[in-house]
């Protein structure tokens, strides 16, 4: 039964990093299941409403109540109400798009958004996506107020320090570098990355602290094109983004999403070992 659960659980999320829509094979041979138990649980999941079948090409999709079901549980937890305010007015004041993200465990996830670009060019990602750790200032946020040992511990989880994207032509690839992005982070207060998780794209993010245990519990970003965010206005961003940080942390205790404990903390301090272990490719 444990089995069937994990198999399931691993065809929705695969079905969802896929644009929501996979052929059975194609399912099959990434998850290494054979073509016939995926058909199985592929059945399974179509009996219970979460996955159904394209009629004209075969191909299997994510179903409206997984959906449903997550929009369910954050109108329930409050998030919405308690974060939209302050999202909608950094993105005003910004003119960009200011986002919300949430730590659970070894990752962030974002959960709520605004868009203040109002022509021109806009970034607008999908909801629900997890940014890599290593190259985006969301990651580089959270990761500053950890010791340099966790901080390389999760980016590892996620696969090293190996390019996420090969349109990413300034992401760190050396601990070196990496935990030089860490520690400037930490004396800002806040993480910048310019160009290096997307070309022509620029971000600042800021961590969320529970303003009763001091822990991190989510982050609050702005990201837009590097052609409207060059390093001076980044700079002028920085109050209004550490101030909408502060605010939604605040909010935050009448919201159970935020109650959950983050991944394991640990005072914020750069080490000579970390330093020690020199360049990395694919991984840590």
């Amino acid at each position: 039964m444990a089995g069937n659960l994990e198999r399931a659980l691993a065809v929705l999320e695969l079905l969802a990093k896929n644009g929501g829509r996979m052929p059975l094979a194609a399912i099959a041979d990434t998850l290494n299941i054979p073509r016939s138990g995926t058909h199985r649980l592929l059945s399974m999941l179509i009996d219970e409403g979460f996955v159904r079948q394209d009629e004209d090409h075969g191909e299997y999709m994510l179903a409206l109540k997984l959906v449903s079901l997550a929009l369910i549980y954050l109108s329930t937890s409050g998030v919405s109400d308690i974060s939209q305010p302050v999202l909608d007015r950094l993105a005003e004041s910004s003119g960009e798009l200011a986002r919300l993200g949430v730590v659970e465990d070894d990752h962030i996830t974002f959960v709520g958004k605004a868009q203040g670009a109002k022509s021109g060019l806009r970034y607008d990602p999908d909801m629900g996506s997890q940014p890599p750790l290593h190259c985006t200032a969301s990651g580089q946020a959270w990761l500053s107020t950890l010791s340099d040992e966790r901080a390389i511990e999760l980016v590892s989880k996620q696969g090293g320090l190996g390019p996420k994207s090969l349109n990413a032509p300034r992401a760190p690839k050396t601990i070196q570098q990496f935990l030089k992005d860490l520690n400037g982070a930490r004396q800002r207060g806040y993480g910048v990355a310019i160009e290096t998780y997307e070309a022509g794209m620029t971000s600042i993010a800021a961590p969320v602290r529970n303003p009763v245990t001091d822990e991190v519990v989510g982050i609050v970003s702005l990201a837009g094109p590097t052609s409207r965010l060059p390093e001076s206005r980044l700079k002028e961003l920085a109050p209004s983004l550490l101030s909408a940080a502060a605010d939604m942390g605040a909010a935050t205790l009448s919201s159970p999403l935020f109650k959950r404990a983050p991944a394991e903390a640990a005072p914020a301090a750069s080490t000579s070992e970390a330093k020690k272990r020199g360049r990395v490719g694919a991984k840590v």
